[in-house]
């Protein structure tokens, strides 16, 4: 009986850390994300003297309410994690009984600037929020890189312009690499046989190296990392009946003004794959399926973050960047799109119709959600 009870509880044990744990950090991320999303609205609103309704943690209903009484703010924790706003009297242009002095704080009745440093808050406190765990992740463990831990024998192929083994990517022709699609832009469009130059740590020691490609490096699209590989002659092994490239992520120890100089550099790296990406997908070039939505998000965020402090740190920087640059997109329903009605009215001394502008953001708000839907199915069918 103790037998059974002990391998029950094993097993118990060995789904939480297999799944449910996973899982909770995932849903952690994208709510402290989200969370300071919407606290920089607020805290921009109450510097500027805003009316604010509520400020909510999580959507659904609520599992916890709490009104002020001095000024009638409702703070709530609400069931779904994935979610959270901060409600402007007068946002959506509702009418209200209130008085003149009320209304003055009304949304909809503060000056068009005052507005939009509201709406570009919440992208701002992402932003920081991620540049600050990029800074932490830099000075406690170090900048991630590329390792190579094997090369493909090929005798066609000197070895004295090839990589070699336990050699750590800095830079691509002179460019330093973050991210594997930083390779594919250095490399993008030369041939078979080109000599490119690489900057690798080689026992130990920074070093300019030349490499002759092994293959053709002309990219549809930023998701093609494999291609990159193989010009660089990196080896495959194979785990559990799976094929992988040879390779290992290294962290390079940064000294403290070294690594505050490299997390712009790296956030704004994460920013561009964002524009490459969407300018992709308009064109055609990058596939609806090598997108994800939700569900795919809090999957391969769980994978990730589950792997140690650092890739905790890291995909939640990550995460950070994407939710700021993709909010200031001007798209319907998002602040981006929010700030231009605000700029044309401003601009024009009249603002569009109310009504037209609260159609347009959720006839937005109705597509992104089921473009999300539809990534989401995508990926499982």
């Amino acid at each position: 009986m103790n037998i059974l009870a002990s391998g029950f509880w094993a097993g118990v044990g060995n789904a939480l850390t297999t799944f449910v744990w996973p899982i909770f950090l995932a849903i952690l991320i994208l709510l402290a994300m989200i969370t300071v999303h919407e606290l920089g609205h607020y805290i921009a609103g109450k510097i500027l003297k805003f009316k604010i309704n509520e400020f909510a943690i999580g959507f659904g209903p609520a599992l916890f309410k709490k009104t002020n009484k001095r000024n009638g703010e409702i703070f709530s924790i609400r069931v779904f994690p994935l979610g959270g706003y901060c409600a402007f009297a007068g946002e959506d242009g509702e009418e209200q009984e209130a008085s003149p002095l009320e209304k003055q704080g009304y949304f909809n009745e503060k000056a068009p600037w005052k507005r939009i440093i509201v709406l570009l808050a919440g992208a701002t406190m992402n932003y920081l929020l991620a540049l600050l765990l990029i800074a932490v992740s830099f000075i406690s463990f170090g900048q991630m890189a590329y390792k190579i831990e094997g090369i493909e024998n090929n005798p066609s192929y000197s070895t004295e312009y090839s990589l070699q083994s336990g050699d750590v990517i800095l830079k691509a022709e002179g460019k330093t690499v973050y991210l594997a699609t930083d390779l594919i832009y250095a490399l993008d469009g030369k041939a078979e046989g080109d000599i490119v130059e690489l900057t690798v740590l080689r026992d130990g020691e920074s070093q300019n190296i030349e490499v002759m490609l092994r293959a053709d490096c002309s990219f549809e699209n930023s998701n093609q990392t494999s291609k990159t590989w193989r010009a660089l002659g990196v080896g495959i092994v194979e785990r559990d009946g799976a094929k992988y490239w040879d390779i290992s992520v290294h962290s390079l120890r940064l000294g403290f003004f070294e690594a505050v100089y490299k997390t712009f550099g790296y956030s704004f790296k994460i920013a561009g794959t964002i524009f490459t990406v969407l300018g992709e997908l308009l064109t055609g070039s990058l596939s609806i399926e090598a997108v994800g939505g939700p569900v795919t998000t809090v999957i391969l965020t769980s994978e990730i973050a589950s792997q140690g402090v650092q890739n905790f740190l890291e995909i939640a920087a990550y995460i950070g960047v994407n939710l700021a640059v993709f909010n200031l997109l001007p798209i319907p329903a998002l602040d981006g799109s929010k700030v231009v009605f605000c700029l044309i009215e401003w601009i024009f001394k009249k603002p569009v119709p109310r009504k037209i502008e609260a159609v347009i953001h959720l006839v937005g708000l109705i597509l992104i959600f089921s473009f999300a839907i539809l990534v989401d199915i995508l990926q499982f069918v």
